[in-house]
């Protein structure tokens, strides 16, 4: 079973190096490159002012951040959340150099870059010298962004996994390996239960005087077919 973990991020800024926060976290849980419903979502309390800029694009104030947890406060949740499971982020350096900053305060170990998945990287290999933002991505697979008024963590996630799917080759190519993956379970199950397989007999081609003809043939032979020894007398 592969566990995937589709995350994004806010923040009161653009550079983490010089005191940026995450102020939001998105994340959306899929078994098998298929979204299982369960995801996971928290406003953050930066201690700091966000940016204009910031502000802007994702539209949450100091005010309404005021009353959130602290990244203290939601550390091991969150960590718990993604244990275990390959990360699937957007601009991945970005967001994980956040989170890292803010695992380096709590004193938790980092996210290590081989567990995570840069579904940037991967469209700009697949579409090279083509837009490759969530907003172009979403519009070259014909994907529904009509809701992204604002950059939101949660909502970046949805809509990421489903862009992820396209990226590794579209809802029809998984369905047909999930189709392959639960005809292996069946056989196996045969296999270890010891079901007897089902044995296809071909249906009988010869018509009556065929074989007639044919028994007349071997009628000729002055001694005994030898293949009879084997498949019995005809």
């Amino acid at each position: 079973m592969l566990r995937e973990i589709v995350l994004d991020t806010e923040t009161t800024g653009t550079d983490h190096a010089a005191g940026d926060r995450v102020i939001e976290i998105g994340c959306v849980e899929m078994i098998n490159h298929i979204p299982t419903g369960e995801s996971y979502h928290v406003y953050i309390n930066p201690e700091r002012p966000v940016s204009a800029g910031a502000l802007a694009v994702h539209g949450l104030s100091d005010e309404f951040l005021a009353d959130k947890p602290l990244f203290s406060d939601i550390a091991d949740g969150f960590i718990a959340f993604i244990a275990d499971s390959r990360l699937v982020i957007h601009n991945a350096p970005f967001d994980v150099g956040f989170l890292n900053a803010e695992f380096a305060r709590t004193g938790h170990a980092p996210i290590l870059m081989e567990n995570v998945l840069d579904t940037l990287s991967m469209a700009r290999r697949k579409h090279p010298g083509a837009p490759n933002n969530l907003d172009a991505l979403c519009n070259r697979y014909n994907i529904d962004n009509t809701r992204r008024t604002k950059h939101g963590a949660l909502l970046d996630a949805e809509i990421l996994a489903e862009v992820y799917i396209e990226l590794i080759g579209g809802k029809q190519t998984d369905l047909g390996l999930a189709v392959t993956q639960a005809r292996a379970e069946i056989l196996g199950s045969e296999a270890r239960h010891g079901a007897p397989r089902e044995r296809r007999i071909p249906p009988a081609r010869l018509t009556d005087a065929e074989r007639e003809a044919h028994a007349a043939f071997l009628g000729e032979f002055k001694c005994e077919p030898i293949w009879r020894d084997y498949l019995g007398s005809s």
